[in-house]
Protein backbone atom coordinates (compact mmCIF):
# COMPACT_ATOMS: atom_id res chain seq x y z
CA UNK A 1 0.00 0.00 0.00
CA UNK A 2 1.48 3.18 -0.98
CA UNK A 3 2.42 5.68 1.96
CA UNK A 4 -0.13 8.49 1.28
CA UNK A 5 -2.60 5.76 1.16
CA UNK A 6 -1.60 4.72 4.89
CA UNK A 7 -1.44 7.89 6.19
CA UNK A 8 -5.09 8.52 5.21
CA UNK A 9 -5.98 5.65 7.80
CA UNK A 10 -6.01 5.58 11.43
CA UNK A 11 -2.78 4.69 12.99
CA UNK A 12 -4.16 1.81 15.43
CA UNK A 13 -6.01 -0.15 12.28
CA UNK A 14 -2.59 0.22 10.10
CA UNK A 15 -2.11 -3.54 11.40
CA UNK A 16 -5.72 -4.19 11.34
CA UNK A 17 -6.41 -8.56 11.88
CA UNK A 18 -10.05 -9.18 10.32
CA UNK A 19 -11.56 -11.56 12.12
CA UNK A 20 -10.83 -15.30 10.67
CA UNK A 21 -13.60 -17.31 9.72
CA UNK A 22 -13.79 -21.27 9.07
CA UNK A 23 -13.73 -22.23 5.44
CA UNK A 24 -16.87 -22.86 3.12
CA UNK A 25 -18.25 -25.48 1.80
CA UNK A 26 -17.79 -24.32 -1.83
CA UNK A 27 -14.48 -23.60 -1.24
CA UNK A 28 -13.41 -26.62 -0.38
CA UNK A 29 -15.85 -28.55 -3.19
CA UNK A 30 -13.66 -26.58 -5.63
CA UNK A 31 -10.41 -27.06 -4.45
CA UNK A 32 -10.64 -30.59 -4.14
CA UNK A 33 -12.84 -30.95 -6.81
CA UNK A 34 -15.72 -32.95 -4.06
CA UNK A 35 -19.22 -33.61 -4.53
CA UNK A 36 -20.52 -33.49 -1.17
CA UNK A 37 -18.55 -31.98 2.19
CA UNK A 38 -19.29 -32.19 5.33
CA UNK A 39 -19.10 -29.06 7.80
CA UNK A 40 -18.05 -29.69 10.97
CA UNK A 41 -16.03 -26.51 11.80
CA UNK A 42 -18.59 -23.59 12.39
CA UNK A 43 -20.68 -25.07 15.29
CA UNK A 44 -23.70 -24.51 12.74
CA UNK A 45 -26.89 -26.65 14.25
CA UNK A 46 -26.53 -30.32 12.75
CA UNK A 47 -30.11 -30.34 11.90
CA UNK A 48 -30.03 -27.42 9.91
CA UNK A 49 -33.07 -24.77 10.14
CA UNK A 50 -36.45 -26.31 11.08
CA UNK A 51 -38.87 -26.94 8.50
CA UNK A 52 -41.69 -24.69 10.05
CA UNK A 53 -39.19 -21.32 10.07
CA UNK A 54 -38.48 -22.36 6.53
CA UNK A 55 -42.15 -22.34 5.89
CA UNK A 56 -42.09 -18.68 7.20
CA UNK A 57 -39.71 -17.83 5.33
CA UNK A 58 -40.60 -18.94 2.17
CA UNK A 59 -44.18 -17.27 2.74
CA UNK A 60 -42.94 -13.74 3.57
CA UNK A 61 -40.65 -13.67 0.52
CA UNK A 62 -42.86 -11.30 -0.99
CA UNK A 63 -42.40 -8.69 1.52
CA UNK A 64 -38.64 -8.38 0.86
CA UNK A 65 -38.43 -5.42 -0.52
CA UNK A 66 -40.27 -4.17 2.94
CA UNK A 67 -38.31 -2.32 5.82
CA UNK A 68 -38.86 -4.49 8.92
CA UNK A 69 -40.82 -2.18 11.83
CA UNK A 70 -38.87 -0.05 13.61
CA UNK A 71 -37.17 -1.79 16.40
CA UNK A 72 -38.62 -5.17 15.81
CA UNK A 73 -41.17 -4.70 18.60
CA UNK A 74 -43.02 -8.07 17.88
CA UNK A 75 -39.41 -9.90 17.85
CA UNK A 76 -38.69 -8.52 21.18
CA UNK A 77 -42.08 -9.20 22.55
CA UNK A 78 -42.22 -13.36 21.08
CA UNK A 79 -38.52 -13.08 22.65
CA UNK A 80 -39.59 -12.02 26.27
CA UNK A 81 -42.11 -14.57 25.68
CA UNK A 82 -39.93 -17.87 24.99
CA UNK A 83 -37.17 -16.72 27.95
CA UNK A 84 -39.99 -15.88 30.15
CA UNK A 85 -38.15 -14.15 33.04
CA UNK A 86 -37.80 -10.56 31.00
CA UNK A 87 -39.22 -8.06 29.72
CA UNK A 88 -39.47 -6.96 26.07
CA UNK A 89 -37.43 -3.10 26.98
CA UNK A 90 -34.70 -5.68 28.75
CA UNK A 91 -34.00 -6.64 24.81
CA UNK A 92 -31.60 -5.41 21.61
CA UNK A 93 -31.92 -7.62 18.88
CA UNK A 94 -29.11 -7.06 16.25
CA UNK A 95 -27.31 -8.19 12.99
CA UNK A 96 -26.11 -11.41 14.91
CA UNK A 97 -24.74 -10.96 18.68
CA UNK A 98 -21.53 -9.61 16.86
CA UNK A 99 -23.39 -6.33 16.53
CA UNK A 100 -24.65 -6.21 19.97
CA UNK A 101 -20.95 -6.51 20.97
CA UNK A 102 -20.25 -3.42 18.39
CA UNK A 103 -22.46 -1.46 20.21
CA UNK A 104 -22.09 -1.82 23.28
CA UNK A 105 -18.65 -1.18 23.26
CA UNK A 106 -19.30 2.21 21.02
CA UNK A 107 -21.72 3.38 23.78
CA UNK A 108 -19.98 2.32 27.04
CA UNK A 109 -16.03 2.59 25.71
CA UNK A 110 -14.29 6.28 25.41
CA UNK A 111 -12.14 5.80 22.18
CA UNK A 112 -8.41 6.23 24.08
CA UNK A 113 -9.29 6.26 27.45
CA UNK A 114 -11.21 2.84 28.75
CA UNK A 115 -10.23 -0.22 28.42
CA UNK A 116 -12.05 -3.42 28.18
CA UNK A 117 -11.00 -6.91 29.89
CA UNK A 118 -11.15 -10.64 28.58
CA UNK A 119 -9.50 -13.90 28.87
CA UNK A 120 -7.01 -15.26 25.86
CA UNK A 121 -8.43 -17.12 23.88
CA UNK A 122 -11.28 -15.71 23.43
CA UNK A 123 -14.19 -14.76 20.73
CA UNK A 124 -11.97 -12.84 18.37
CA UNK A 125 -14.66 -9.93 17.44
CA UNK A 126 -14.57 -8.69 20.94
CA UNK A 127 -10.95 -8.14 20.37
CA UNK A 128 -11.67 -6.85 16.64
CA UNK A 129 -14.15 -4.44 17.76
CA UNK A 130 -12.42 -3.01 20.39
CA UNK A 131 -9.92 -2.40 18.32
CA UNK A 132 -11.98 -1.04 15.61
CA UNK A 133 -13.31 2.10 18.37
CA UNK A 134 -9.79 2.73 19.84
CA UNK A 135 -10.65 1.28 23.35
CA UNK A 136 -7.31 -0.67 24.70
CA UNK A 137 -8.06 -4.19 25.08
CA UNK A 138 -6.55 -6.11 28.09
CA UNK A 139 -6.46 -10.02 28.29
CA UNK A 140 -5.48 -12.62 31.16
CA UNK A 141 -4.65 -15.84 30.19
CA UNK A 142 -6.73 -18.93 30.60
CA UNK A 143 -5.46 -21.88 33.10
CA UNK A 144 -3.58 -24.14 31.23
CA UNK A 145 -7.11 -26.57 31.29
CA UNK A 146 -9.04 -23.85 30.13
CA UNK A 147 -10.49 -22.56 33.39
CA UNK A 148 -11.05 -19.13 34.02
CA UNK A 149 -8.66 -17.87 36.60
CA UNK A 150 -10.89 -15.11 38.36
CA UNK A 151 -8.39 -13.02 40.31
CA UNK A 152 -6.28 -12.87 37.13
CA UNK A 153 -8.93 -11.67 35.42
CA UNK A 154 -9.91 -8.92 38.18
CA UNK A 155 -6.49 -7.79 38.60
CA UNK A 156 -6.20 -6.42 35.20
CA UNK A 157 -9.60 -4.41 35.62
CA UNK A 158 -9.41 -0.69 37.44
CA UNK A 159 -11.52 2.18 37.58
CA UNK A 160 -11.70 2.65 33.54
CA UNK A 161 -13.08 -0.78 32.74
CA UNK A 162 -16.58 -0.31 31.09
CA UNK A 163 -16.42 -3.84 29.83
CA UNK A 164 -15.47 -7.45 31.16
CA UNK A 165 -16.26 -10.44 28.70
CA UNK A 166 -16.99 -13.88 29.70
CA UNK A 167 -18.01 -16.52 27.29
CA UNK A 168 -20.01 -18.89 28.91
CA UNK A 169 -19.35 -22.01 28.01
CA UNK A 170 -16.68 -20.84 26.42
CA UNK A 171 -14.87 -21.14 22.66
CA UNK A 172 -13.07 -23.18 21.61
CA UNK A 173 -12.85 -25.27 25.29
CA UNK A 174 -16.81 -25.58 25.52
CA UNK A 175 -15.83 -25.30 29.46
CA UNK A 176 -18.50 -23.29 31.76
CA UNK A 177 -18.84 -22.28 35.26
CA UNK A 178 -21.72 -22.50 37.25
CA UNK A 179 -24.02 -19.14 37.02
CA UNK A 180 -22.99 -18.71 41.15
CA UNK A 181 -19.09 -18.09 39.75
CA UNK A 182 -20.64 -15.77 37.72
CA UNK A 183 -22.50 -14.10 40.25
CA UNK A 184 -19.74 -13.76 42.64
CA UNK A 185 -17.38 -12.41 40.05
CA UNK A 186 -20.23 -9.16 39.25
CA UNK A 187 -20.26 -8.64 42.47
CA UNK A 188 -16.21 -7.98 42.61
CA UNK A 189 -15.68 -6.12 39.24
CA UNK A 190 -15.26 -2.08 39.56
CA UNK A 191 -18.31 -0.22 40.03
CA UNK A 192 -18.48 1.65 36.41
CA UNK A 193 -18.20 -1.85 35.06
CA UNK A 194 -20.35 -4.34 33.33
CA UNK A 195 -20.05 -7.96 33.00
CA UNK A 196 -20.94 -9.33 29.57
CA UNK A 197 -21.93 -12.76 29.98
CA UNK A 198 -22.00 -14.19 26.26
CA UNK A 199 -24.17 -17.65 26.12
CA UNK A 200 -24.26 -18.23 22.62
CA UNK A 201 -23.94 -21.92 23.95
CA UNK A 202 -25.70 -21.95 26.51
CA UNK A 203 -28.66 -24.09 25.63
CA UNK A 204 -26.25 -26.98 25.50
CA UNK A 205 -25.46 -26.89 28.95
CA UNK A 206 -26.33 -29.91 31.12
CA UNK A 207 -28.52 -28.94 33.12
CA UNK A 208 -29.06 -25.74 31.41
CA UNK A 209 -30.20 -24.38 34.86
CA UNK A 210 -26.58 -25.10 36.90
CA UNK A 211 -25.20 -22.70 34.21
CA UNK A 212 -27.35 -20.17 32.12
CA UNK A 213 -27.92 -16.04 34.37
CA UNK A 214 -30.69 -15.81 32.78
CA UNK A 215 -32.91 -16.77 35.95
CA UNK A 216 -30.83 -14.46 37.97
CA UNK A 217 -31.17 -11.18 35.83
CA UNK A 218 -33.56 -9.47 37.18
CA UNK A 219 -31.74 -9.78 40.46
CA UNK A 220 -28.11 -7.94 38.99
CA UNK A 221 -27.73 -4.53 37.94
CA UNK A 222 -24.39 -4.93 36.51
CA UNK A 223 -25.00 -7.82 33.85
CA UNK A 224 -25.51 -7.79 30.53
CA UNK A 225 -26.16 -11.49 28.45
CA UNK A 226 -25.54 -12.57 24.87
CA UNK A 227 -27.83 -14.84 23.00
CA UNK A 228 -27.78 -15.80 19.45
CA UNK A 229 -30.07 -17.20 17.05
CA UNK A 230 -26.94 -19.02 14.84
CA UNK A 231 -26.58 -22.22 17.30
CA UNK A 232 -29.49 -23.72 18.64
CA UNK A 233 -32.35 -22.18 16.29
CA UNK A 234 -30.23 -22.80 13.33
CA UNK A 235 -30.22 -19.43 11.78
CA UNK A 236 -26.80 -18.55 11.22
CA UNK A 237 -26.94 -17.49 7.76
CA UNK A 238 -30.08 -14.54 8.51
CA UNK A 239 -27.65 -12.98 11.21
CA UNK A 240 -29.92 -12.47 13.92
CA UNK A 241 -28.88 -12.06 17.84
CA UNK A 242 -29.86 -10.07 20.83
CA UNK A 243 -29.16 -8.92 24.47
CA UNK A 244 -30.42 -8.95 27.29
CA UNK A 245 -29.58 -5.60 29.61
CA UNK A 246 -30.94 -3.20 32.14
CA UNK A 247 -33.67 -1.20 30.18
CA UNK A 248 -31.60 2.28 30.63
CA UNK A 249 -28.76 0.37 28.59
CA UNK A 250 -31.25 -1.15 25.96
CA UNK A 251 -32.54 2.42 25.48
CA UNK A 252 -28.92 3.69 24.82
CA UNK A 253 -28.08 0.74 22.44
CA UNK A 254 -31.46 1.22 20.39
CA UNK A 255 -30.94 4.95 20.06
CA UNK A 256 -27.57 4.13 18.20
CA UNK A 257 -28.60 1.54 16.77
CA UNK A 258 -28.24 1.84 12.76
CA UNK A 259 -31.69 1.28 10.92
CA UNK A 260 -33.05 -1.76 9.83
CA UNK A 261 -29.79 -3.86 11.12
CA UNK A 262 -32.47 -6.58 11.30
CA UNK A 263 -34.16 -7.62 8.07
CA UNK A 264 -37.40 -8.40 7.67
CA UNK A 265 -37.18 -12.17 6.73
CA UNK A 266 -34.61 -12.89 9.92
CA UNK A 267 -37.20 -11.25 12.07
CA UNK A 268 -40.17 -13.28 10.61
CA UNK A 269 -37.94 -16.16 11.20
CA UNK A 270 -36.67 -15.49 15.06
CA UNK A 271 -40.66 -15.11 16.24
CA UNK A 272 -41.17 -18.64 14.24
CA UNK A 273 -37.90 -20.21 15.38
CA UNK A 274 -39.03 -19.15 19.62
CA UNK A 275 -42.43 -21.02 18.92
CA UNK A 276 -40.97 -24.34 17.19
CA UNK A 277 -40.44 -26.29 20.65
CA UNK A 278 -40.13 -29.69 18.55
CA UNK A 279 -37.52 -28.47 16.69
CA UNK A 280 -35.66 -27.04 19.63
CA UNK A 281 -35.95 -30.07 21.96
CA UNK A 282 -34.80 -32.24 18.71
CA UNK A 283 -31.64 -30.11 18.28
CA UNK A 284 -31.01 -30.18 22.10
CA UNK A 285 -31.22 -34.00 21.86
CA UNK A 286 -29.35 -34.42 19.25
CA UNK A 287 -26.61 -32.09 20.51
CA UNK A 288 -26.37 -33.74 23.78
CA UNK A 289 -25.97 -37.39 22.43
CA UNK A 290 -23.19 -36.64 19.67
CA UNK A 291 -21.45 -34.47 22.27
CA UNK A 292 -21.07 -37.86 24.26
CA UNK A 293 -20.49 -40.27 21.32
CA UNK A 294 -17.93 -37.81 19.55
CA UNK A 295 -16.13 -37.64 23.15
CA UNK A 296 -16.39 -41.71 23.38
CA UNK A 297 -14.94 -42.14 19.78
CA UNK A 298 -11.87 -39.79 19.57
CA UNK A 299 -10.88 -40.79 23.06
CA UNK A 300 -11.18 -44.35 21.74
CA UNK A 301 -9.21 -43.03 18.91
CA UNK A 302 -6.02 -42.24 21.50
CA UNK A 303 -7.20 -38.13 21.25
CA UNK A 304 -7.74 -36.34 24.44
CA UNK A 305 -10.64 -34.39 24.67
CA UNK A 306 -11.68 -31.86 27.09
CA UNK A 307 -15.35 -31.52 28.73
CA UNK A 308 -17.69 -29.74 26.99
CA UNK A 309 -21.02 -27.76 27.26
CA UNK A 310 -21.75 -26.54 24.06
CA UNK A 311 -22.26 -28.13 20.94
CA UNK A 312 -18.66 -28.49 19.81
CA UNK A 313 -15.42 -30.44 21.22
CA UNK A 314 -11.47 -29.15 22.03
CA UNK A 315 -9.22 -32.07 21.02
CA UNK A 316 -5.74 -32.36 21.50
CA UNK A 317 -4.81 -35.67 18.98
CA UNK A 318 -1.88 -37.68 19.06
CA UNK A 319 -0.58 -35.94 15.51
CA UNK A 320 -0.18 -32.40 14.12
CA UNK A 321 -3.61 -31.40 13.89
CA UNK A 322 -2.63 -29.53 10.71
CA UNK A 323 -1.65 -32.77 9.07
CA UNK A 324 -5.24 -34.39 10.57
CA UNK A 325 -6.88 -31.06 9.30
CA UNK A 326 -5.36 -31.68 5.41
CA UNK A 327 -6.78 -34.83 4.89
CA UNK A 328 -9.40 -34.69 6.30
CA UNK A 329 -10.25 -31.93 4.14
CA UNK A 330 -9.25 -34.43 1.04
CA UNK A 331 -11.57 -36.71 2.73
CA UNK A 332 -14.35 -34.60 2.39
CA UNK A 333 -15.05 -33.31 6.54
CA UNK A 334 -14.49 -29.95 7.48
CA UNK A 335 -12.87 -29.18 11.09
CA UNK A 336 -11.19 -26.13 12.81
CA UNK A 337 -7.57 -26.21 13.17
CA UNK A 338 -7.29 -23.36 16.34
CA UNK A 339 -3.72 -21.85 15.17
CA UNK A 340 -5.70 -18.24 15.15
CA UNK A 341 -6.44 -18.78 18.34
CA UNK A 342 -2.50 -19.79 19.32
CA UNK A 343 -3.57 -23.60 19.60
CA UNK A 344 -1.26 -25.17 17.60
CA UNK A 345 -1.87 -28.53 19.28
CA UNK A 346 -5.63 -28.89 19.12
CA UNK A 347 -8.36 -28.77 16.69
CA UNK A 348 -12.22 -28.02 17.03
CA UNK A 349 -14.67 -29.99 15.81
CA UNK A 350 -18.74 -29.12 15.79
CA UNK A 351 -21.47 -31.82 16.33
CA UNK A 352 -22.86 -33.09 13.87
CA UNK A 353 -25.91 -34.92 12.95
CA UNK A 354 -25.94 -39.14 13.57
CA UNK A 355 -24.42 -39.72 10.09
CA UNK A 356 -22.18 -36.68 9.87
CA UNK A 357 -20.52 -37.70 13.56
CA UNK A 358 -20.08 -41.46 12.58
CA UNK A 359 -18.67 -40.51 8.99
CA UNK A 360 -16.02 -38.01 11.02
CA UNK A 361 -15.65 -40.70 13.29
CA UNK A 362 -14.32 -43.23 11.10
CA UNK A 363 -12.25 -40.85 9.13
CA UNK A 364 -10.00 -39.72 11.59
CA UNK A 365 -9.79 -43.09 12.91
CA UNK A 366 -8.34 -44.21 9.31
CA UNK A 367 -5.99 -40.93 9.36
CA UNK A 368 -4.60 -41.19 13.12
CA UNK A 369 -3.77 -44.86 11.92
CA UNK A 370 -1.92 -43.80 8.80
Amino acid sequence: MAAMETRRVRPELRDFEPYVAGRSIDEIKAKYNLHSVIKMASNENPLGTSPVVQKVIRDNVPLAFRYAQAGNPLLRSALAGYLGVVDAECLVCGNGSDEIIDLLIRVLARPGKDNIVAFDPCFSIYKVQAKLCGVEFRQVALDDNFHFPWDALLAKADERTKIIFVTNPDNPSGYAVPVTDLVDLASRIPEDALLVVDEAYIDFADPLEEYSMLPVFRKMTNVVLLRTFSKLFGLAGLRLGYGIMPPWLADYLMRSRLPFSVNILAEKAGIAAVQDEIFIAKTRETVLRGRRDLTQGMQAAGCTVYPSQANFLLVRPPMDPAIICERLLRKGIIIRGLGSYGLDAFFRVSVGNEEENRIFLGAITEVLNG
